[in-house]
């Protein structure tokens, strides 16, 4: 798409009539008629033309914090209209959001616009999701399949990877720029400027919404993604004292129950087999001391 422009401006100056007799009569400049093309001013035209082109697809790849928070809301609501009603459970929220704090603590971004938060979903369904804007839905049929604190631990950490590596926002922003390329040579100035109307804003988001949606609850991230969220998940597992271990659990666990129950994360996520065999070696990498005996009696006092 970018050699549109330059397709345009060649034709002129190969003297190619663009508009030809028209049916009322007028007729445009024949070539000839037409004034000598300075091709220093040429080279100039198409230089801006692609560089116009080139900056807005830079600036529509770019998604800012704020930008990733209030599409992370809209995805939320949507996901809590999905499911509710949610589960009023104050001591279990707010054990989960200890170990999500612990996670996050040591982790290369502790940090997020609004902070990291978890919710209960009440569905027996297993399965758990993670908005950009640092939202963490985890059913209580999940939470039911998770035999340890620990095991609990893998499955938020995989979440908090989804939101620390950026899947989310990184399908946005690629559906985004394959919408872009298709029109960039209409709408260039328009995105440049970064002034597009207000409904046009609206429909941007809605679809960017309406595309997390699709990818979380219904088709899932690519097993690309996957993977490489459980493997970051052993990291922030390691970094908060749990052993990386645990998410093989986790994922055994799911192997057993997985089979019984339609959707959840048989929708969603590759197979837990296939996840295993791709974090077996990774895990053994990993020194971390067993300490899981010690949070046994925590576990068991709010499962």
């Amino acid at each position: 798409m970018r050699f549109l422009p330059l397709i345009m401006i060649l034709a002129l100056a190969a003297g190619t009539p663009l508009v030809k007799a028209r049916a009322n009569g007028d007729v445009e400049m024949s070539p000839s008629s037409r004034p000598a093309i300075n091709s220093e001013l040429l080279q100039q035209d198409i230089q801006e033309a692609l560089t116009i082109m080139d900056d807005a697809l830079a600036k529509q790849e770019e998604t800012s914090p704020e930008d990733e928070y209030y599409l992370g809301r809209g995805v939320a609501a949507n996901i809590l209209k999905q499911y509710k009603p949610y589960l009023e459970d104050p001591e279990l929220t707010d054990y989960l959001n200890t170990i999500c704090g612990a996670l996050v603590f040591h982790s290369k971004k502790p940090v997020i616009f609004n902070g990291y938060h978890v919710m209960i979903l009440d569905t027996p369904e297993i399965n758990a999701f993670a908005t950009s804007g640092g939202h963490i839905f985890v059913t209580r049929g999940m939470i039911g399949v998770a035999d340890s604190e620990d095991a609990l631990a893998g499955v938020i950490a995989h979440e908090i990877a989804h939101i620390q590596l950026r899947h989310g926002v990184q399908i946005v922003e690629n559906m985004r720029l394959a919408q872009d390329l298709s029109s960039a040579a209409e709408r260039s100035s328009l995105i440049a400027s970064r002034s597009p109307e207000a409904q046009q804003i609206k429909a941007l988001f809605n679809s960017s919404v309406r595309e997390m949606i699709n990818v979380m609850v219904i088709n899932g991230y690519s097993q690309v993604q996957e993977f490489e969220a459980d493997e970051y998940a052993l990291s922030l597992l390691a970094g908060a004292g749990y052993n990386p271990s645990s998410l093989i659990d986790a994922l055994r666990s799911l192997e057993i129950r997985q089979p019984q129950q339609a959707g959840g994360f048989n929708k969603t996520h590759p197979s837990p087999s296939s996840r295993i065999s791709n974090i077996e070696q990774t895990v053994q990498t990993y020194r971390t001391p067993d300490t899981r005996s010690f949070r046994v009696d925590r576990f068991q006092g709010v499962k």
